[in-house]
């Protein structure tokens, strides 16, 4: 057990809210009464269960772990809720920026130090609905993921798959599960280069992109959407998202733009481009939805009819 006095706002579930894979992600779980929130990881030194219980009038953060890799992960529980993540010298520049800015001081960038564990679900949500990615991930869970260790078997938590176990899962196997082969080819591809993978925590922020997309199938946008999580970047602009440059572009100028455009947008918010994307999106600052949701694909084995 630690309880951790982080000497700010702490907002625990909006910080660790891009870890969840959807409402029925079975390695996160959030208890919407207490606040408190349960996650199920792998770590270098084995399984672990942690639970988080915000304590606001405190000030603190109280944590508790089981399982092999409990006191790696409570060493960690600074930088897992983004203790690393230094806001200073971010000047908002916008006023619906600068309201997030000042409702959401609690919030900070996560970094988890897990690799693997944030590639393998992003690779997972490649090019595809929220919908479709968040049921192929449930669906890989509960196939090929373990009981998470203490309490968190009766909470029916899981362990995501171990790299190993990803190798091995047969071609037919990913299409039941809605996986096309792009996105499986690549999730193996990854998985046979895991521990290489994970010494990129700790590389500076070009150098992590750099071998990130050295892999086939992996661009600009996974690379992203893992270093926002494992590695704690406050710069990694989720470009080639089919909504971010146009709810950012609507957000800040009141038109939507393209990836081009908004990097041009974002160029001053250096090294703070994240952070101006993710407090956006948690203040719901977002162009309207007119049109019909994209539908889920139908072809696949597995997929609802």
């Amino acid at each position: 057990m630690r309880r951790w006095r982080p000497g700010y706002a702490c907002d625990v579930g909006r910080t660790l809210s891009t870890l969840r894979r959807g409402a029925g992600d079975p390695v996160h779980q959030v208890d919407r009464t207490s606040g408190a929130l349960w996650r199920a990881s792998r770590t270098p030194e084995g399984d672990v269960t942690i639970h988080l219980q915000p304590c606001p009038d405190l000030g603190e953060v109280l944590a508790s772990a089981w399982g092999p890799g409990a006191d790696w992960m409570l060493d960690r529980l600074p930088s897992l809720l983004g203790a690393a993540d230094d806001p200073a010298g971010f000047v908002p520049g916008h006023p619906v920026l600068a309201d997030a800015h000042r409702r959401f001081l609690g919030w900070r960038v996560p970094a988890t130090g897990l690799v693997f564990e944030s590639l393998l679900p992003a690779i997972i949500e490649q090019k595809v609905t929220g919908q479709e990615s968040w049921a192929g991930w449930r669906r890989l869970v509960h196939r090929y993921g373990d009981v998470a260790p203490g309490p968190g078997a009766a909470r029916g938590l899981r362990l995501p798959p171990e790299p190993e176990t990803v190798r091995r899962v047969p071609s037919w196997e990913w299409l039941r599960m809605q996986v096309d082969p792009a996105r499986s080819r690549t999730a193996v591809t990854a998985a046979r280069v895991a521990p290489a993978l994970e010494r990129t925590v700790g590389l500076p922020a070009a150098e992590v992109e750099r071998r990130l997309c050295s892999l086939p199938g992996i661009g600009v946008w996974t690379a992203a959407e893992v270093r926002q999580r494992a590695h704690g970047d406050a710069d990694a602009v989720s470009f080639g998202d089919y909504h971010v440059a146009k709810d950012i572009g609507w957000a800040l100028t009141g038109a939507q733009v393209d990836d081009a455009g908004l990097a041009e947008l974002l160029e001053p918010y250096r090294p703070h481009r994240y952070r101006v994307q993710r407090l956006l999106e948690i203040s719901g600052a977002r162009r309207p939805r007119r049109g019909p949701r994209m539908a889920s694909r139908r072809h696949l084995p597995g997929s609802p009819r």
